[in-house]
């Protein structure tokens, strides 16, 4: 059927067809503020030039962060405690940023104006990083390798590269919850085809990520670590100005949501309505609670969100009394800090009840970023030589992301029809949120593995060789199990969680669902420098140096990665209570809808 659209005639309202075109029933629209027509706006078109462009983006970043720690140590001249301290800061800002951008772009912005403008703000910092480290911080040239160091430098230069660092941050980490979020906006969850493709792209969306941050580990990190620390920044630069360029080319065929306005104000509009009104009882029936007209929602794109028992207190903010109600004239004002629909009540439950499955996965991030710093450390200490050829730790990587891409594709193809065809009453395979409990047990097993390893590889160290330090027979291609572990859990727990909070997010939140992901991620990091800190603490003594000393062969960090699997373990069973707590969020069908028929409501005029 076709698009229609309300024209008047006369002083009569007329339905006029004016082209058999579907526009999406999602409430989208075009660069216009039209509604988006199917056939020429989204889908996967423009979700392969997002997905590219992250792609992109990834390696630009990770371009500069794979190998951050040794410029701050060869070129700065930045101790190792130093270096690791200002990396962590660093990293946890990019995160952090994260929330700035989903604020303004669900607020304000929208989620493309968002976009381009923190991935302006991440090539300038690059330029501005390749600029620096060339005219004023690598020299003499061909310093930063492990042989030649960098002369000292003034309080301004190393002021630039401060400046340039943070306005990589603050691009990156703005423009990555809301990227994600407009890629799934390109596919229409009412339509039944759109549907299964918006759950598709947020595997391939990770799958872009990891394979972006494969060739800066590899390639630029090869480049970097001999001392060519210009040529990485300039080829992160030229890959960042090319995924900007990518993104602006498909600016028309991009779907957009109208911002919803601050949620800061709705979150306090209903606490402070909710407290005024302590004392009144709660109605047994939905009809004693106030609800906007669904006419008047889907004006603006949104959707009635179906009233939950729980938190029955918020419920106080929806209940009508004589006193919500003041008489301008002959109109009849609301007040918004006394009365709050039932919608607006369910968004501040749907945050509240996020907040546990949330913090249930920062454990999950502790274990995962031990990938990037003592798995590295461990293989440090391995045999690193096959046929005289050097293998460098971090490189060990490399196995985690082919095994992101391996089960992405498992998943997908092989397990999930399988768990839908067993599951007859629904279409769906396994939940978001048993997904994400996989992901728990496969990241326990990933720890097992790593301290199974570690334990094997304290008694492959050399006896007869006293001096020596972090040495070992065992070879480095015993850690190819626990790297793969851990790109399974990935696939299944963070691919998980981006689907579950874009989903379980109101429509006015859903880059702040994107945001949640990212700073799991970033209180992980901190959560696990901390864990280290307490575990060094409580392990060292006069005759014992501690878990995880400089030397690991004089350590113990066999029994840490125990350690983490047993708080994991911990973590899994507390996700299991809150999970069976959790309920999922009710939309109301949108007009469109009809038993399932689809029927589009507008055309261009």
């Amino acid at each position: 059927m076709g698009c229609l659209n309300m024209v008047r005639v006369n002083g009569v309202e007329e339905k006029t067809m004016k082209r058999q075109e579907e526009c999406t029933f999602d409430g989208s629209v075009d660069k216009r503020g039209h509604p988006a027509v199917r056939k020429r706006t989204g889908s996967w078109f423009a979700g392969i030039l997002i997905l590219v462009n992250q792609g992109l983006a990834t390696l630009a970043f990770f371009g500069v962060g794979v190998n951050l720690v040794l410029f701050l140590t060869r070129v700065m001249g930045q101790d190792n405690a130093e270096a690791a301290n200002n990396v962590s800061k660093w990293t946890g800002t990019v995160y952090i940023f994260s929330l700035l951008g989903a604020f303004l772009s669900d607020s304000y912005w929208g989620r493309y104006k968002t976009c381009a403008i923190f991935q302006a703000i991440f090539v300038i910092g690059l330029v501005s990083l390749s600029l620096t480290s060339y005219i004023f911080l690598v020299k003499p040239s061909g310093c930063g390798d492990e042989k030649t160091p960098c002369t000292s430098h003034s309080t301004i230069h190393v002021a630039l590269f401060y400046v340039s660092i943070f306005l990589i941050a603050l691009g990156n980490g703005g423009y990555q919850p809301n990227i994600a979020t407009l890629g799934a906006d390109q596919f229409d969850e009412d339509h039944p085809k759109e549907s299964h493709s918006k759950v598709s792209f947020f595997s391939y969306f990770y799958l872009a990520l990891n394979l972006g941050s494969l060739f800066s580990n590899t390639i630029l990190g090869y480049y970097e670590d001999k001392g060519m620390w210009t040529l990485g920044f300039w080829a992160s630069t030229g890959s960042a100005i090319v995924a900007l360029i990518l993104f602006l080319v498909g600016t028309p065929r991009y779907r957009h949501f109208i911002p919803k306005g601050n949620p800061l104000s709705r979150f306090f509009q209903v606490i402070v309505a909710a407290s005024r009104k302590w004392k009144v009882e709660v109605p047994s029936s939905d009809d004693g609670l106030y609800e906007v007209d669904s006419k008047e929602l889907a004006e603006n794109g949104d959707r009635k969100i179906l009233h939950t028992h729980g938190f029955k207190l918020l419920d106080k903010a929806a209940v009508i009394t004589s006193k919500e109600y003041t008489l301008e004239g002959k109109d009849i004002g609301i007040n918004p800090w006394r009365l709050c629909s039932v919608t607006q009540v369910e968004e501040v439950k749907c945050v509240l009840r996020l907040l546990p499955i949330w913090l249930c996965t920062i454990l999950y991030s502790v274990v995962f970023t031990q990938m990037a710093s003592l798995f590295v450390e461990q293989g440090a200490a391995m045999k690193t030589t096959v046929a005289g050829f050097h293998i460098p730790p971090a490189s060990m990587s490399s196995f985690d992301i082919l095994s992101v891409a391996a089960f992405i594709f498992i998943y997908r193809r092989v397990l999930d029809p399988i768990v839908a065809r067993f599951r007859k009453s629904s279409s769906r395979g396994i939940t978001e949120l048993q997904r994400m409990g996989i992901g728990l047990i496969i990241a326990i097993i990933a720890m097992i593995a790593a301290g199974t390893v570690e334990h094997f590889r304290l008694k492959y160290v050399p006896k007869d060789c006293s001096k020596c330090s972090n040495s070992s027979t065992l070879s480095i291609f015993w850690q190819v199990p626990q790297y793969v572990l851990i790109g399974a859990s990935e696939v299944f727990m963070y691919v998980g969680q981006l689907e579950f909070f874009n989903g379980q997010t109101p429509d006015g939140l859903k880059s702040f669902g994107s945001a949640l992901c990212m700073t799991s991620i970033s209180l992980g990091n901190y959560v696990s420098s901390l864990l280290v800190t307490i575990v060094m603490k409580i392990s060292t003594s006069d005759k014992m140096p501690g878990w995880i000393p400089g030397n690991l062969n004089k350590g113990h960090l066999d029994r840490f990665y125990f350690l983490l699997a047993a708080l994991t373990t911990a973590d899994f069973v507390l996700y299991i209570v809150t999970a069976k707590w959790y309920k999922y969020i009710k939309f109301e069908e949108r007009s469109g809808t009809n038993n399932g028929e689809m029927h589009g409501d507008f055309i261009r005029v």
